[in-house]
């Protein structure tokens, strides 16, 4: 097949022709056609060929970052026996979603693996991504040529940061942003298309993965709906209101502006994004540029655009101001302390898909057009760099971590030994600052091993820092093993009569006394002499 092949869009409509008035482009939503059969406006074939790029651009890492606090509680769905100590660090979330319940029982009704169930769902969500990516492509742009570089361009840069926001536009990795995201970018289209009613259905899902990530989409939701004539206000008034109801239903009630406890706020002076105030120059940078770009756009529209792509930009923009200010608020006082986990920024992984969408499409209205030649260089040389910007990420790995595969990763390789060799009720503890250890590629080691643990610094830190009641017993978790480094056997004695730890993972020559029946290159993992441990006897599976 020929680049034209590839790129052509049957349905689009040749310039000379195009029907001046885009609103009524907009009366056929591109959500409305058909996703299957002979004259598909849905090119599903190629969106599964570009989600097998994606892979193979980013790669797929099981239980690394914040999956490390996701896929636990998936676990405990399948195999309730699991994690008898210490859930609170990652049920904490899942309680507030249906993320974990759904992926679980999934694993139990098909009898699947939880590694191939959770690896199954991660490409799903990859492909949702992308179809979504191309219907509000679809919407805001006529130009087949800006469709396409849109979505070539989001295949590539599907794991970009979104300016100091610590996210990123999709994670190599399963969370339930992985799957909000692209519900969120469905309610963007519907609402886009003049289908209110559709838009608060994806809400509402979206809701239900991922209660946070869905209230800012519904912000931008309101904005565009404000923005948009009488009539469409009118079609979505109920809606609205109905949005409105439930972000007031998601608001804790535990924000005011009482001084926060010491132990909270070691655990926000340790997350820096959370505040504007402490960002590099950069990184303003980042949250400054797509916003003039899209400014600019939406009062001067590109060649092959629709109206769509207008109030898009501009409900964008508005969003984007609104959110820095809300930082900069924030960022102000430690006053706002208990309000900083709403993390406002984090809009900007929403605005960050946007501006790319946008700014690929004008890419490839006014530059690449039909020079086929400088389509295969532009993306060739996108996709060539952040696959080695992914490798780089994870340089003691492998770039696809298969389920049953082989690790590469020493560290990974203890914890499938833990997870094969240990009881269900043993309770590990490592180093706190493991996750950050030169080649330990940031797995976590509950993901993967799936056996209790104590606190570490990072992961459970981010945690706590949702949940404030928490960090007491983080902080009493973490006095415990400080000095880990220096650790002998009547240090890890001290710990398990302090917790009902019974073994641990320690770098270098163990300390005498431990018993190691397992090591290898980077770590050991070894059982405390006459600890007591949990006790507790599992009905059988």
């Amino acid at each position: 097949m020929t680049a034209h092949g590839f790129f052509r869009d049957r349905t689009a409509v040749p310039n000379s022709r195009r029907a001046p008035d885009c609103e009524a482009k907009l009366r056929t939503p591109v959500t409305s056609t058909k996703l299957t059969g002979a004259g598909s406006t849905t090119p599903l074939w190629r969106l599964a060929l570009l989600t097998a790029a994606a892979l193979f651009i980013h790669g797929y890492h099981l239980g690394v970052d914040d999956s490390g606090i996701y896929l636990p509680a998936v676990k405990r769905i399948i195999d309730p026996r699991l994690y008898p100590f210490g859930a609170d660090f990652f049920e904490a979330h899942a309680r507030l979603s249906q993320f974990a319940a759904v992926i679980g029982w999934s694993a139990r009704v098909t009898h699947l693996t939880a590694d191939f169930t959770i690896f199954l769902w991660y490409t799903g969500t990859v492909f949702a991504f992308l179809l979504a990516c191309w219907q509000l492509a679809s919407v805001c742009f006529d130009s087949p040529h800006a469709r396409w570089s849109a979505l070539l361009s989001m295949t590539g840069l599907l794991t970009l940061p979104a300016a100091g926001t610590a996210l990123v536009l999709m994670d190599p990795f399963l969370t339930a942003r992985s799957a909000s995201t692209p519900l969120t970018i469905f309610a963007l289209t519907a609402c886009l298309s003049r289908r209110p009613g559709l838009a608060f259905f994806w809400i509402i899902l979206a809701t239900l993965v991922h209660p946070l990530m869905a209230v800012y989409t519904a912000a931008l939701l309101a904005i565009l709906l404000l923005s948009s004539r009488r009539t469409a206000a009118e079609q979505g008034d109920s809606s609205a209101r109905k949005q409105a109801v439930l972000v007031g239903s998601l608001a804790p009630q535990s924000f005011n502006f009482a001084p926060v406890s010491p132990e909270y706020r070691r655990v926000l002076d340790m997350r820096s994004f959370l505040f504007l105030s402490r960002w590099r120059w950069f990184e303003w940078a980042g949250l400054a540029v797509p916003m003039l770009f899209l400014f600019w756009t939406s009062r001067n529209p590109p060649r092959g655009a629709t109206s769509a792509y207008g109030r898009l930009a501009q409900a964008a923009t508005i969003l984007g101001v609104v959110s820095t200010l809300t930082g900069c608020v924030f960022s102000a006082s430690s006053s706002f302390d208990n309000f900083a986990r709403l993390q406002p920024l984090r809009t900007f992984q929403l605005i960050y898909i946007v501006f790319f969408i946008l700014l690929g499409g004008v890419l490839g209205e006014y530059v690449l057009e039909r020079r086929y030649w400088l389509w295969i260089g532009t993306f060739a040389a996108l996709w060539i760099g952040m696959f080695l910007l992914q490798r780089s990420a994870y340089p003691n790995s492998r770039h696809l971590e298969w389920p049953g595969a082989t690790p590469a990763n020493p560290w990974v390789a203890a914890f499938l030994w833990v997870r094969s060799n240990t009881p269900l009720d043993a309770v590990f503890a490592l180093d706190p600052d493991y996750i950050a250890l030169p080649g330990e590629d940031s797995h976590v080691f509950r993901a993967i091993a799936e056996r209790s643990a104590l606190t570490d610094v990072y992961k459970d830190a981010g945690v706590v820092s949702l949940f404030p009641q928490l960090a007491p017993e983080w902080s009493r978790e973490q006095q415990a093993q400080q000095g880990w480094k220096q650790f002998q056997l009547v240090d890890f004695q001290r710990l398990a009569e302090q917790y009902p730890v019974t073994w641990v993972i320690v770098q270098g020559l163990p300390a005498g006394g431990l018993v190691c029946p397992y090591r290898n290159a980077a770590v050991a993992v070894c059982r405390i002499p006459g600890a007591a441990g949990l006790g507790v006897r599992f009905p059988p599976s």
